[in-house]
């Protein structure tokens, strides 16, 4: 190790997905008194599902979201270091960056905050200007085993982000932004951006990203939503558990490092990947581990990720519970005598139009096909049925009639009529509306910005005042 590894850059992330739950303050405040240069937190996730992107929702409270916001907000403004926000209220979408944009607006009025400079940008691709390329030629590639995008698929879509890299929040740094909120990006490039900008390795500055955008989940033992810092230097990454009772260790920093994806050791963004195959993981002291050996692999091409998320009907849910171990054990037949009783109303799910689940918790709900121990139901058993069609109206009875018909069903050597379910509720329950993920897949761009459009204002008083306009 050099005994003089250079200048080097700290970065403060109290949070893994901003408002999803409040950071914890207790060790958000250690970080800030260490005075980080920047203080940085990823709002979005796919873990979620395609509803909010979908709906154009939040999952989380608005409360939760500004909670942090102001935190951040103001931690940042007393130190007169950049704050940055990537995928804003979960999905990115225009309406979330514009919701923060309000929130950084109203939390700078509140606390009277001297201006400063805020940039801002969006990531929704509009489906017009995406069939147009597609018509003329170019192919929007699938991943994850996805074929090429169809046109049907994306007249099925509601809505599309396109994923960020890098690239814009250099571009609004360089603008002179202090506060960036930013729209649906790759979780690693938040951070990677003004580590890369301030001249450091792209090899460090990616790895920099992937291990701090999930804050606390590199530490151990587990303890969401607290803070960590990362410090990058020409040489290594540094990362430091803030909690006191948390460590960055090897096990919990590699570990971290290698989930979520297909691929331990692969992490892709807009314009290359991230190799972490020979990464060195050491314990620097007692609550930190220093990182080197990652190495950042560039594309000839940028190919930028597009998510779009597709409506399927709207959705009911209904609830039973199962006892008695003669009918638990013979569970399949209850629900195939309630799927034949919604069939003899609406027909088969493709002749009218539904979709009827069942999960069957206490026995294979969470893994479905891949629980190993299926054949070894609990002694109760909880079942969640949803109903989905064009109609709430067509949903709702889809869901109570496969609901209410498992009290009915009719089993061998069942002499009496009690029924062998339970309902916690006579009704079914409308919830979220059912999307399904409709894009999962590349476009080729010439210019990593083009797919963005980026604004700057200035917060005076907390009202923003035109300063550069859009891109």
């Amino acid at each position: 190790m050099s005994s003089n590894p250079g200048p080097t850059l700290r970065f403060l992330c109290p949070n893994g997905h901003l408002g999803f739950a409040p950071l914890k303050v207790e060790s958000f405040d250690i970080g800030v008194a260490t005075r980080p240069d920047f203080i940085l937190a990823d709002s979005g996730s796919d873990d979620i599902g395609p509803v909010p992107l979908g709906t154009d929702t939040s999952t989380a409270p608005k409360e939760w979201q500004r909670h942090d916001l102001e935190k951040m907000l103001l931690a940042a403004r007393k130190l007169g270091v950049p704050m940055i926000i990537g995928s804003a209220g979960d999905t990115g979408t225009n309406s979330r960056v514009d919701m923060y944009v309000q929130m950084i607006r109203d939390i700078a009025a509140q606390h009277g905050l001297a201006p400063f400079k805020l940039g801002y940008f969006y990531s929704e691709v509009n489906k017009a200007d995406l069939r147009a390329r597609m018509v003329g030629g170019e192919r929007v590639t699938g991943l994850d085993g996805r074929g090429d995008l169809t046109l049907e698929e994306l007249d099925a879509t509601d809505r599309i982000v396109a994923v960020a890299g890098v690239h814009p929040y250099i571009e609004l740094l360089n603008r002179g932004a202090q506060v960036i909120i930013g729209g649906r990006s790759s979780d690693a490039v938040i951070f990677a951006a003004p580590a890369i900008r301030a001249g450091y390795p792209q090899d460090l500055s990616y790895y920099l990203g992937k291990v701090l955008e999930c804050a606390s989940f590199n530490a151990e033992p587990y303890a969401g939503k607290e803070s960590v810092i990362g410090e990058i230097s020409h040489e290594d990454v540094k990362v430091t558990a803030m909690h006191p009772g948390q460590r960055c260790t090897v096990a919990s920093v590699a570990g971290h490092a290698m989930y979520e994806r297909s691929n331990p050791f692969y992490e892709y963004v807009a314009g290359g990947m991230l190799d972490m195959t020979d990464c060195h993981y050491e314990q620097y002291d007692e609550r930190t581990t220093r990182v080197t050996g990652a190495k950042f692999v560039p594309t000839d091409k940028v190919r930028v990720k597009l998510e779009g998320s597709g409506k399927v009907g709207e959705r009911y849910m209904g609830f039973a519970g199962v006892r008695d171990p003669y009918t638990i054990a013979r569970i399949d037949e209850v629900i195939g005598w309630a799927r034949r009783q919604v069939e003899e109303r609406f027909g088969t799910p493709e002749e009218g139009d539904y979709e009827l689940h069942y999960q069957v918790y206490g026995r294979d709900a969470v893994m479905g096909e891949l629980e190993p121990l299926r054949d070894q139901p609990g002694h109760e058993l909880g079942i969640m049925v949803f109903g989905v069609a064009p109609t709430a109206e067509m949903a709702e009875e889809v869901a109570l009639t496969g609901t209410r018909q498992m009290f009915y069903a009719r089993l061998p050597d069942v002499k009496g009529t009690a029924g062998g379910v339970a309902f916690p509720l006579d009704e079914v329950t409308r919830v979220s509306p059912a999307y399904r993920w409709t894009l999962n897949h590349t476009v080729a761009v010439d210019d990593p910005l083009e797919l963005f459009d980026l604004h700057m204002t200035e917060v005076t008083s907390g009202e923003p005042v035109a300063a550069g306009g859009a891109r």
